[in-house]
């Protein structure tokens, strides 16, 4: 009788397992499930746009009109992928702490099959994800539109033929840009001058280095093993690449042997230097300073001592020191290289096999191994 009269008296059956309850906001939601994936998310997306906000201090200085561009697509890149790292490490977190087995369960989990929403969930938010990055990617990659035209050769011969410039060392002959030592001047033959200018992105004759307003180039970059050459339009050679800040720069590569990778990260830009090729390259820095150059690909056994300084200046400043460098004589440019082969030859040569270096450079403007730099 009383157990009657309780089951007449009391609130009526409990409601179904997962059916929810009035005070739980209706049937199969949970609010304090909702509330506590929305605060993680949002906890996520602070932390990953707090993360994309550091990304500049990783860096060395932005010194180039790149360097923006390519400094926001990788956050957009770090703060995506700080954003997964969190979810992720927080599904597993939660399993850990509350979901877990208990010490002596050694069942297995009940077999999930045929999730047709989790399959398209997970299929769905990576592609998402690489589309998104893809498309900043080539957006950033049309708004630098950095790399120019590129023109095969047969050898490096033929290269510094194309480009105009001969004399270099290892490569006898006599100079063809103007220095203290030579006013005269060899041009390469109409067949190569016909085939670079349809192949280059060049749109006319170069207006040189005297306008300060026009574009500077083009400027002739020369790689080996292991040192780096830079042959300026007014005959200039230089071990260290000085450049007028905000001016427009065009360089033409050319790799006396090997494959070498010109990389200025202060610039945020790198670029191949492809052996039996001369690539059209452009940049244009935006902040003085000094900065390093780097060889950013295994080219033998020194190649980590192939470096040198670019020096960003005032366009008074930049002509100043090209007056200056058209005033001096040729002469070796010290070498790591060279110093390093030399001390192992007194030892025997023992070790790995490797290539002598190539000669040092013979410059108007040496590198200083001593002056600091930025980046």
């Amino acid at each position: 009788m009383s157990a009657s009269g309780s089951t007449a008296s009391g609130s009526g059956p409990s409601p179904a397992p997962g059916s929810g309850s009035p005070g739980r906001g209706g049937p199969g939601i949970d609010r304090g499930a909702v509330l506590l994936v929305t605060l993680g998310v949002g906890l996520a997306l602070l932390a990953s746009r707090w993360l994309m906000a550091q990304v500049p201090r990783w860096l060395p200085p932005q010194a180039s009109t790149a360097a923006p561009l390519v400094d926001d697509l990788f956050a957009l890149e770090v703060g995506i992928g700080c954003f997964l790292l969190l979810g992720c490490t927080a599904v597993i977190a939660w399993t850990l702490l509350f979901d877990r087995a208990d010490k002596y369960d050694r069942d297995d989990g009940e077999p999930i099959e045929g999730n047709l929403k989790l399959e398209i969930t997970w299929t769905v938010i990576p592609l998402v994800v690489v589309l998104l990055l893809a498309a900043q990617a080539i957006r950033v990659n049309g708004q630098l539109a950095s790399l120019g035209g590129k023109v095969r050769v047969a050898g490096a011969a033929e290269a510094l033929r194309l480009v105009g410039v001969d004399g270099v060392a290892g490569f006898p002959g006599p100079t063809s840009v103007q220095s203290s030592h030579s006013s005269q001047s060899s041009q390469p033959s109409a067949a190569q001058a016909s085939r670079a200018s349809r192949s280059m992105s060049s749109t006319g004759p170069s207006p040189g280095v005297g306008d300060p307003a026009a574009e500077l180039g083009p400027v002739v970059v020369i790689a080996r093993q292991w040192s780096w050459e830079f042959v300026y339009p007014d005959g200039v050679r230089s071990a260290e690449l000085h450049l007028p800040v905000n001016r427009p720069v065009r360089f033409r590569l050319v790799s006396l042997d090997v494959l070498h990778a010109m990389s200025i990260p202060a610039f945020r830009l790198r670029q191949d230097v492809v052996p039996g090729s001369v690539i059209d390259y452009r940049l244009t820095p935006s902040r003085e300073g000094r900065y390093r150059l780097r060889d950013s690909l295994f080219s033998g056994a020194y190649f980590a001592s192939n470096q040198t300084d670019v020096v960003v200046e005032s366009a008074e400043a930049f002509e100043r020191w090209r007056q200056a460098a058209r005033r001096s004589p040729l002469a070796p440019s010290p070498n790591a290289a060279t110093e390093l082969w030399s001390q192992r030859q007194e030892r025997g040569n023992r070790g790995w096999a490797t290539v002598p270096p190539a000669p040092p450079p013979l410059v108007n403007v040496p590198l200083d191994p001593e002056a600091a730099h930025e980046g």
